[in-house]
């Protein structure tokens, strides 16, 4: 029965997340849809919205590109570029203002030396040799937990360091649209009447970051919880 305790626990917790989660990307594309669909004042699109932010904010340095897909917006602080999707750099709705803004959020955090940011980033290489070799150490740590505990050990603290990374991208995250939503206020790029819509497509896309965190979270107590068990 005791054992059983943590497995029934992670169950309950793994299955929440999942519904959770789809509940969330189900919300995040219906506000993608809807918010696509309104378009801001002065015309601009995304890829204007971007430049526009970086040239107010004393960032020459950075381009912003068009990349493939849907919901593929990102900053890369390697290649210095702001890669907007399709929609979102040509569109000139108030959902590829709001994105375009909060991936500048990230380059001004880079310019500024953004703490969280920078350490996040200094895991990106930690993290993507973790995530190719956790769950093949953890499944062996398993196997022979009894006679070899430290490859379990090992497993764990794998694990625990893509969770810390789920975790640091949270305030990420929530400063960098902080900063969007400030400036799109600030210019009159959104008004009284859009800003609200603007906060609201950007505390979607939040919410999906809030549940990979909570998930990440469980399943490393989880494992926790197994490994004092069994050893």
């Amino acid at each position: 029965m005791e054992t059983s305790s943590p497995v029934s626990f992670y169950w309950i917790i793994f299955i929440g997340t999942v519904i959770l989660s789809w509940i969330v990307q189900s919300l995040l594309q219906s506000k993608y849809k809807k918010y696509s669909r309104i378009r801001i004042s002065s015309g601009l699109t995304g890829a204007d919205v971007a430049r526009k932010m970086l040239l107010e904010n004393g960032i020459a340095d950075v381009q912003v590109t068009s990349v493939r897909g849907k919901l593929t917006d990102h900053y890369n602080p390697v290649s210095r570029t702001v890669n907007l999707s399709e929609g979102v750099y040509a569109g000139n709705s108030i959902m590829a203002a709001a994105v375009a803004a909060h991936e500048c959020g990230h380059a001004l955090q880079h310019a500024k030396g953004y703490a969280p940011l920078k350490m996040r980033s200094t895991l990106v290489p930690v993290v993507s040799f973790a995530s190719q070799w956790v769950m093949w150490v953890i499944l062996a740590g398993l196997l022979v937990v009894n006679t070899f505990p430290h490859l379990m050990l090992l497993g764990i603290i794998l694990f625990a360091l893509t969770t810390l990374f789920s975790l640091i991208t949270l305030p990420v995250e929530i400063n960098a649209s902080s900063r969007a939503l400030a400036w799109l206020n600030e210019t009159g790029i959104t008004n009284y009447e859009t800003h609200p819509m603007a906060r609201d497509a950007l505390k979607s896309a939040a919410y999906t970051y809030i549940v990979a965190a909570i998930s990440s979270l469980a399943t490393l107590f989880y494992y926790i919880t197994l490994f004092t068990r069994r050893h």
